[in-house]
This record gives structure tokens, C-alpha cells and sequence, in this order.
């Protein structure tokens, strides 16, 4: 029959030795001043101080039925991670949908000032583009 090993309830000391014992003794002491932690914002924030180069913002109609969408297009040097960011923000900014393809941001309806105010908080240099 296969007994299992059961960890005690009661409170006292088990028989198991705690295997960092050794660095115990040596007098090594933890310090979190050592490593701070890194925000991953921090990194995004450095670089949003410099132009990040031109970017375009189109309002477009065609083939939507109808439907007015804001274009944002020629983001050069930015992947696909910080694109998807961007249209989370701009989604949350504008109060409505909106998604990334084919390297452009899509956001529904006539939002382009919002989106400009967007954009250049992150660094670009948006311009109105088309109609």
C-alpha cells in the first residue's frame, strides 16, 4: 500500500531542512536598493520627449457604408505592441471603438482632434491629412 506524506497542522517543526540555510550563515542579506524595479513606462516615456517622426490622420467614409472612421497612418520605427497602446488610449479618449490593421489605427467616427492631443502627448507630429 502507498502511504502519502502529509504536512503537519499542529504547529510544530517539520523534518525538512530549508535548502538556502548555507547563505544563512554567510551574512548575505537581501537589498532591494540593489535592483529597482523597472517600469516598463519609463522606457516609453524617455522616448516620447523626442519627434518620433510625422504621422497622418485621414477621415474617411469609403466603403464603411456610410460610416465616418479616423485613419491614423505612417508610423515609422514603432511596432505593433505600441500601435495596439495607442488605440487603447485613443479608444478610451475618444469613448468609442476602434482597432489596429495593416499598421494603421482605426478609430470609429470623426475624432481627429483627440486623436492629434493623443499623438502628440506620445511624441509625434500629427497632420491633418485628405478631407
Amino acid at each position: 500500500m502507498n502511504k502519502k506524506k502529509r504536512i503537519s497542522t499542529s504547529g510544530l517543526p517539520d523534518a525538512w531542512t530549508n535548502p538556502f540555510a548555507a547563505f544563512k550563515s554567510l551574512g548575505l542579506t537581501p537589498t532591494p536598493a540593489m535592483h529597482p524595479p523597472v517600469d516598463p513606462c519609463d522606457a516609453v516615456s524617455s522616448t516620447t520627449k523626442k519627434n518620433r517622426g510625422r504621422v497622418d490622420i485621414i477621415r474617411q467614409t469609403a466603403h464603411r457604408g456610410g460610416k465616418t472612421v479616423t485613419v491614423v497612418t505612417g508610423f515609422t520605427g514603432i511596432g505593433l505592441a505600441e500601435k495596439e497602446r495607442l488605440a487603447k488610449e485613443m479608444q478610451r479618449a475618444c469613448g468609442a471603438g476602434g482597432t489596429v490593421k495593416e499598421g494603421r489605427i482605426e478609430i470609429q467616427g470623426d475624432q481627429r482632434e483627440a486623436v492629434a492631443r493623443i499623438l502628440t502627448e506620445a511624441g509625434f507630429r500629427p497632420v491633418f491629412a485628405g478631407g
